[in-house]
């Protein structure tokens, strides 16, 4: 039986490591075997408690950065009447470049993330994977520092990120396919594809959080009705993960905000390597 103590934890997880570059997925995965819950991680209750909490998380970015989805909203709509993107509409390509980052991200998750997920969605197969997770973290630091970084007049980095090539917003979308191995981290991949074209981390990050909005409310809306045509599902508990998911995304997002401003990737690399590494001990013991 899923218990309201099990689904605030997951839900605080959940809220936890999506944002943050380390899978929740993958986590989502881990914590149930390693404390040896009795859950089906290929369960259809499950992937629905996952759904609503990724909902919950979705809403809290969509709060969070409101007022630039405002603007993103308004430029994308001036740059449809005006059958042109400005060069100098920051807004107008920022939103195109996200649209052309959701849409491979979008169709391969469509496509495959059913069958990947049900495939490869074991516990040893996942801390392999989170480990590997921590390896590209470290590996894209490295490669950041053999890269130029794009000139940013902005303090709010949004001249930065609108001067993204559009070719790299499309390669931080294939990369965030990644995610749909669990131990892959879709923050990473859209961090790490955001620091490869030249952003520092504050721009990284601030892209990696708009994008993840469309892409996490979409994937959750899609699902979300079977929660409530589906008899048998627990929904209290569902409820109530969810709403710890949406406490922790608010805390998580507004730390990582002001953590990337001056820190980068390594220690949640470190972190990465070290979980994989002690989760195949306590699974293989």
């Amino acid at each position: 039986m899923f218990t309201y103590v099990q689904a605030i934890l997951l839900g605080l997880l959940q809220g936890v490591t999506e944002l943050f570059p380390v899978s929740s997925l993958g986590h989502s995965v881990l914590l149930p075997a390693l404390l040896h819950w009795p859950l089906d991680e290929h369960a259809p209750f499950f992937l629905i408690f996952l759904i609503a909490t990724h909902f919950a998380t979705a809403l809290v970015l969509l709060g969070f950065f409101f007022k630039d989805w405002l603007r993103i909203i308004q430029g994308f709509f001036c740059s449809l009447i005006q059958r042109r993107i400005a060069e100098d509409d920051v807004y107008a390509r920022l939103a195109w470049l996200i649209i052309i980052a959701t849409i491979p991200a979008g169709i391969i998750g469509i496509l495959f993330q059913e069958s990947i997920q049900n495939l490869f969605a074991t516990p040893l197969f996942v801390a392999y994977i989170l480990i590997l997770n921590g390896v590209l973290l470290y590996s894209i630091e490295i490669l950041k520092k053999h890269r130029q970084r794009l000139h940013n007049t902005l303090a709010a980095g949004d001249l930065a990120i609108s001067r993204m090539p559009w070719l790299a917003a499309f390669g931080t979308g294939i990369a965030q396919a990644l995610a749909l191995l669990p131990g892959f981290s879709r923050t990473g991949a859209a961090l790490g594809g955001g620091l490869l074209a030249g952003l520092d981390h504050e721009s990284a990050a601030r892209f990696s959080f708009l994008l993840a909005t469309p892409i996490i409310l979409a994937a959750a809306v899609l699902k979300l009705p079977e929660l409530f045509t589906t008899k048998g599902y627990p929904v209290g508990e569902i409820a109530v993960g969810a709403l710890a998911a949406g406490i922790a995304a608010f805390i998580s997002i507004s730390f990582l905000t002001r953590y990337f401003k001056t820190n980068t990737l390594r220690p949640f690399a470190l972190y990465c390597v070290l979980a994989g590494i002690l989760s195949i001990v306590l699974l293989t013991r």
